[in-house]
């Protein structure tokens, strides 16, 4: 017979094993020796506490499920509890009660971290769903729109809550990018049709531009052209493939017009010159008919240069009112010396002049004798009216005497 602390065989060759509750056969050994067959089974007893290690190890160190251990520990306390290896059977099965309480631990923190997460994500949905009802009514079409697809991808990276309740909110998620997407939807729709108006407005504006491009009537064309620009920024933008090329052609036919246009004011502003160089050689020679000497000469010689001065036509804008005022200036001399001749030669004037005149000189003598009076009277105030009156009939006795004077009276 042959033992150890943890086992025995008796000489029938049946191999025990020592445990709190008493020996219990582990098997029958007939091969060999009976240490042969203690070192058997206490291999078998190393094997067990090598997989309760690897076992221990897999608990502490991965994320191996609370199911998927109580399965490994099922499995090895069978083993433990059938007998068949010889060692400290009650020490392995301490340590695995010690798993199961390690498992029964790690399944509440497990629990515990799970309902943590579920919260964490339930917020963070409520939020997402909070933000994206926010986006629905925004009118930021790119932004919203590309915020609104990222929120989508932060949603499919968020753990599912029970069904009830992600699928509620869900719900309210998916409705808010659907309003956001009809409303965008119907924004681009109004603004296509916008485009569209502006896109036909805009070719009759073209349609018109072109038919004026070769007119000559330059100042009416070109304020026309300043109204279709004005109509042109009213119409609004057109689809960006038909916008350039309208404006291209629009651009295209003002400047053909204008091109027109400045070529012929150049010609003009060049002959404009030419007659300003002529007009003020006649203003000089009709200056020289001043101050008048002979009238009827005068008068003669002015026409003739007006004459010349009608048929050289425009000169330069900014220089007509000069060189037309030095001629104006003469004209005016001519008539002076013309009014003055018919007011010496006119008898039917110096008459007048004559008897208003003498008019004058009997209110004024009037006014002094009433002076006169009222100062020997000792009326003093009204002899002060009196004289302030005798002041203005003096001032206009003195310009008729004047006049007359001009009628050589």
């Amino acid at each position: 017979m042959s033992s150890d602390p943890w086992g025995r065989v008796d000489e029938t060759g049946t191999v025990y094993v020592r445990t709190e509750d008493g020996e219990q056969v582990v098997g029958s050994w007939q091969a060999g020796t009976p240490e042969e067959a203690l070192a058997y089974f206490e291999r078998k007893y190393e094997g067990l506490v090598v997989e309760i290690d690897l076992l221990e190890k897999r608990v502490k160190t991965t994320d191996l499920s609370a199911k998927d251990a109580q399965t490994a520990i099922d499995h090895l306390r069978v083993q433990v509890s059938e007998h068949h290896a010889v060692g400290d059977l009650a020490a392995l099965g301490r340590r695995l009660d010690a798993l199961v309480a390690t498992v029964d631990r790690r399944r509440e923190e497990r629990k515990v971290q799970r309902a943590k997460q579920h919260d964490e994500a339930r917020k963070a949905k409520e939020e997402l769903v909070t933000e994206a009802e926010e986006l629905a009514a925004s009118e930021q079409w790119r932004s919203a729109g590309e915020r609104l697809r990222a929120l989508v991808d932060t949603w499919k990276g968020l753990p599912r809550l029970d069904r009830k309740s992600d699928d509620e909110l869900w719900h309210r998620f998916s409705h808010a990018r659907s309003a956001f997407s009809k409303r965008r939807k119907a924004h681009f729709a109004s603004l296509d049709a916008q485009r569209e108006e502006a896109r036909k407005t805009k070719e009759a504006l073209v349609t018109e531009a072109e038919s004026l491009s070769h007119s000559t009537d330059w100042g009416a064309t070109a304020a026309r052209y300043r109204e279709l620009m004005a109509d042109w920024k009213a119409a609004g933008r057109a689809q960006r493939e038909a916008e350039d090329g309208l404006w291209n052609r629009f651009r295209g036919a003002q400047d053909v017009f204008f091109a027109a246009r400045s070529e012929a004011f150049a010609e003009r502003d060049a002959e404009q010159t030419e007659n300003l160089k002529l007009k003020e050689e006649l203003a000089a020679e009709a200056e020289q008919l001043v101050p008048v000497t002979d009238l009827k000469a005068a008068r003669a010689a002015f026409r003739g240069i007006n004459e010349r001065w009608e048929a050289i036509g425009h000169v330069p804008r900014d220089a007509r009112a000069r060189v037309e005022g030095r001629m104006h200036t003469v004209e005016r001399a001519l008539q002076e010396s013309e009014e003055n001749e018919w007011r010496r030669t006119n008898p039917e004037a110096r008459a007048r002049a004559a008897g208003l005149t003498g008019q004058l000189q009997a209110a004024v003598d009037k006014l002094r004798d009433q002076i006169d009076t009222a100062r020997a009277a000792g009326n003093n105030a009204r002899a002060d009216k009196l004289t302030k009156e005798l002041e203005g009939r003096q001032a206009l006795l003195d310009q008729a005497l004047k006049g007359l004077q001009e009628f050589g009276g």
